[in-house]
């Protein structure tokens, strides 16, 4: 190994011991959001260990306030803009509290044409105490994948009668299956109907609305 590569290689490793030590809940995250690295104060936000966080999207993890802040952010990266992003952001403390705070993100890669990943900093700013049980997040396209799912509908017919692609039903159903830890379609369907997304005594299936 040349003198350049060995250097390269101490720096690294005092960086992500750094990394690890410091106090504020950081990340590093690919353009998409899916977390590559995160350090133990970051983790301890979610409850769990730094290794199971890798591959989450953090905004699965950190749930955003208002929604076009993340399609404003989304529009800069995709045109290259290295500014500071910032997300207002709440979540579920591992005490079961709701904590709300903001999400910091800058671009960071080694030349300007490289797609950047994105350095992921969390503030508390506040939390409460729950009040009652978080109603059932779940979008109108992801509640029709349900109903067609719990109808006995296969990924194909679902994709047909959404003008989908399949791969575009896999999707909504593994976000689903993410938030809800289902590990199987079967079980899906029953987090869908005790949650009461779809509507208990109903055929065809039907997913309540939001306004429901």
């Amino acid at each position: 190994m040349d003198l350049g590569r060995a250097d390269g290689v101490v720096w690294r490793n005092r960086a992500l011991l750094l990394f690890d030590r410091v106090a504020v809940p950081v990340a590093v995250c690919d353009v998409y959001g899916h977390v590559v690295l995160a350090n133990p104060a970051m983790a301890a936000e979610c409850g769990t260990a730094p290794g199971r966080l890798r591959g989450r999207d953090v905004l699965e993890l950190f749930r955003p306030q208002e929604a076009t802040q993340v399609e404003r952010i989304a529009q800069a990266l995709r045109l290259r803009h290295r500014s500071r992003y910032q997300v207002s952001v709440r979540w579920r403390a591992p005490g079961g509290n709701e904590r709300f705070g903001e999400l910091t993100a800058d671009p960071v890669s080694d030349t300007v044409d490289e797609t950047p990943a994105l350095l992921v900093m969390l503030r508390v700013h506040a939390e409460r105490a729950p009040s009652g049980p978080e109603p059932a997040r779940f979008t109108p396209v992801e509640g029709r994948v349900l109903a067609l799912l719990a109808g006995g509908a296969t990924t194909a017919g679902a994709a047909r009668e959404l003008g989908l692609s399949k791969d575009g039903v896999t999707y909504h159903l593994r976000r689903l299956s993410a938030r809800w830890n289902a590990s199987t379609r079967t079980e899906l369907v029953a987090r869908a109907y005790a949650l009461g997304v779809l509507k208990p005594g109903v055929w065809p299936p039907e997913a309540r609305t939001a306004a429901e």
